[in-house]
Formats: C-alpha cells, structure tokens, sequence
C-alpha cells in the first residue's frame, strides 16, 4: 500500500528536508499510500470504544492497537509500516539504526471524538517491556478524508529549549515521520469537525537498540499551556512517579487498547 518506489527514489532530498526541518526533525510526505485503498481503510474505521488512558492531558480520544484485525488493507497497511523496507527508509533518513515496534505498543488506530485535544507532551523514551528500545521516531498516517483548516487538529510541534513552534496540516494520505527526544513536543488543541467526523490517524513508533540506558527512563511527560488549571500542572509535574506506582499494582493500561 505505501509507495516505497517514490520513497527510494527520493530519499536524499527526504534526508535532507527530515535532518533540517524545524523546530526538530520531521518529515511530511503526501500520497504515500494507494489512494484507493487508504480509502477503503478510511471507509472500515469503525468508531472506537477503548478511551485513551492519558487522563486529563487527553479529551475524548480513542484507541486501537491491533488495527490489522479490521480488514485486508488494514492488514496490509500495517505489514508495510513494520517491513524491513520502512525500517531501511527510516534508518537512511534519520542516519542511524531504527525499526518499527512489531508489537505497536501505545501505537495503532486513534479517534479523536467531539472537541478533542492532546496536551503538549514529549513521549516515553525507553520501551516500557523492551527496555533498551530507545524510541526515535513517530510516524502518524493521518485519515482525515476532506480535512478542512477550520476543523482543527493540526498536529503542533514545539521545541522546549527554544519555544520555536510549527503548525502542520493532517490531511488525507499525509505521513508525517517526526523525531522523539525530551524537547521535542507534540499535540494538537480542541478540534471542530462536523458532526459523526473524527479526527483519524494510525501511529506506529520506531525506536533504536541500545546497549545501556543513556538517560535515565521516563514516562510521557507533559507540558500544559500557561493557562491550564493548577490541578492539570500539578498532575504534569507527578505524573511519571504515579504511572510507576499504576504500573506496579495495576499493569501498564495501553497493553489493554487491543
């Protein structure tokens, strides 16, 4: 389903537009997937019951993991984002060794329901089972089919050390690979579609080997707005020590997104 021709062909100048791209490495790439057949996965999205487990960083949000179960193409879609062929496009760009999480943790089929958000956030750095996984990479394949500006969800990437933000649109058949580090932030504000219209993406993250702990394993940590309540910074400023402590006594809740 994904164009890998188009990828091979061009990855230089794909390098180069991923290594400089600002606020921080990413990558936009449009058509990258079978029209058709994208629309065929766009038409089998069945609305989503499993509520994300971000808490109040998160409004209305939804998650499935094991998307391939839904279809043929959703099937073949997922086989081409885990395939050897993206690890090699996304090792050659990013100039290192990457590879897709086969399991997609965390990752998967997200609906974003009436007036939805997502806080600012900088993701988990160390696989949770895999714990030498050093996550690299978000991939996001948006299916917003006849997305409008006015209907919100851009996807907004902030770097924290130097505050510089980029606002891009998430069309239809819109790929946007972006770097994962500490500063580099993400989210979206309260979105506006049309009534029985979400906001629609599939997010697969890629993470490098490593042979020892390079900083030290940390959980999601959020960024509020300025403007948020004393009660959402509070809960940002704890939140790694109580995922631990969930962790510990209840289980790690994305494994349960299936």
């Amino acid at each position: 389903m994904i164009n890998f021709d188009l990828l091979l062909a061009n990855k230089e100048d794909y390098r180069l537009q991923y290594l400089t791209a600002k606020p921080f490495p990413h990558l936009v790439l449009d058509g990258i997937c079978d029209e058709a057949k994208l629309t065929s996965v766009y038409s089998g999205v069945p609305e989503l019951e499993n509520k994300s487990r971000d808490y109040v960083f998160a409004n209305n949000k939804f998650e499935k993991s094991n998307y391939k179960e839904l279809g043929s193409y959703f099937k073949e879609l997922n086989d081409d984002l885990q395939s050897e062929k993206m690890n090699d496009f996304l090792s050659f760009i990013a100039c290192e060794t990457i590879f897709v999480d086969p399991k997609n943790h965390g990752g998967g089929l997200h609906q974003g329901k009436k007036n939805s958000f997502l806080d600012m956030h900088a993701d988990f750095n160390y696989h949770p089972i895999n714990t030498l996984w050093f996550r690299n990479m978000n991939l996001l394949l948006y299916l917003n089919k006849d997305w409008k500006p006015e209907y919100g969800g851009h996807l907004k990437l902030e770097d924290a050390r130097t505050g510089e933000i980029t606002v891009l649109d998430v069309p239809f058949n819109r790929l946007i690979i972006q770097q994962t580090r500490g500063w580099t932030l993400h989210g979206y504000d309260q979105t506006h579609f049309p009534a029985g219209i979400y906001r629609t993406s599939i997010a697969t993250y890629a993470y490098t080997q490593h042979l020892i702990h390079i900083e030290k394993p940390r959980t999601t940590d959020w960024k509020p707005a300025d403007d948020a309540s004393w009660i959402k910074k509070w809960m940002a400023q704890n939140y790694n020590t109580a995922v631990k402590v969930k962790n510990k006594f209840f289980g790690m809740g994305t494994a349960k997104n299936q």
